[in-house]
């Protein structure tokens, strides 16, 4: 009984200052820390981010803890110029991270307010079931495919790297272009509302080091165009005839005709 009167009077003094809005001050960094851990680890940066976090931890110790006045003068320099640093030597790492910032879900409330047209989600029967048809026909034959369909961020930069088309969506012509002994079958196809806007595009290439070995450029692929926008990219294996989709940086393997349709008409 002692023993707990004491630890509440310890509690008291030690919490007596805390306020309500310094206990929610603390949960939004953890909040955003977490959820910046998670966006790094998708796009393959996420020792970047320990590294950061460490050097932090140590300018906090050497500069506020124990009060080195050198050392926490050298650490505040670095500190004051450390933004343009990483901006510098880590360009190419931060644009994928703001990229999958600017495209998870829990910022997608945000994207669509800005968004001035709703042209992205893909709802319209007349190009869903032609490219289902199309890649249940092709994972019959293994015939491998790269489809990705547009929804509300713009694909053109990657429309751009391949031929354009600009036709109706049709299982024959998708099947067509996949065939194996077609000049475009290694390309990706991009699909916007009911129009095959380009084939034999290149797509940005996943780098998560925890994607099975056995999966191919297709699949790096798919999932590196689903880590940087909204799209749904659908892959299927040469090798195994398996249909996997990527989608809000996430992969799933091995899915049905059923599943890949309501998928695709998803909002």
């Amino acid at each position: 009984m002692i023993f707990a009167i004491a630890l509440a009077n310890i509690f008291s003094i030690v919490f007596a200052d805390i306020q309500l809005r310094d206990v929610i001050d603390v949960l939004l960094v953890a909040f955003f820390l977490y959820e910046t851990h998670l966006l790094m680890k998708k796009t393959g940066t996420t020792t970047i981010f320990l590294g950061v976090l460490a050097f932090i931890a140590i300018w906090v110790l050497v500069s506020h803890v124990f009060k080195l006045k050198l050392m926490g003068a050298i650490l505040d320099k670095f500190i004051s110029v450390g933004f343009i640093l990483l901006v510098i030597v880590f360009q190419k790492e931060m644009r994928e991270f703001l990229q999958a910032l600017g495209s998870n879900r829990g910022f997608g409330f945000i994207k669509k307010l800005l968004s001035a047209k709703d042209g992205g989600s893909v709802k319209n029967r007349q190009s869903v079931m032609p490219v289902v048809m199309a890649v249940m026909d092709m994972a019959k034959r293994k015939e491998g495919a790269l489809i990705a369909f547009q929804r509300d961020i713009p694909l053109e930069k990657y429309i751009e790297t391949g031929e354009i088309l600009n036709a109706d969506v049709s299982t024959r012509l998708i099947e067509s272009i996949f065939f194996k002994n077609s000049p475009l079958h290694d390309g990706a196809m991009i699909i916007a509302g009911v129009k095959i806007k380009a084939v034999g595009c290149i797509l940005p290439v996943a780098q998560n080091q925890d994607i099975p070995k056995h999966l191919g450029l297709r699949h790096r692929s798919a999932l590196g165009l689903a880590q940087e926008t909204d799209a749904i990219v659908i892959v299927v294996s040469e090798e195994s005839g398996h249909i996997s989709l990527t989608h809000n940086g996430n992969l799933r393997l091995n899915i049905t005709a059923d599943d890949l349709q309501k998928e695709l008409t998803i909002e």
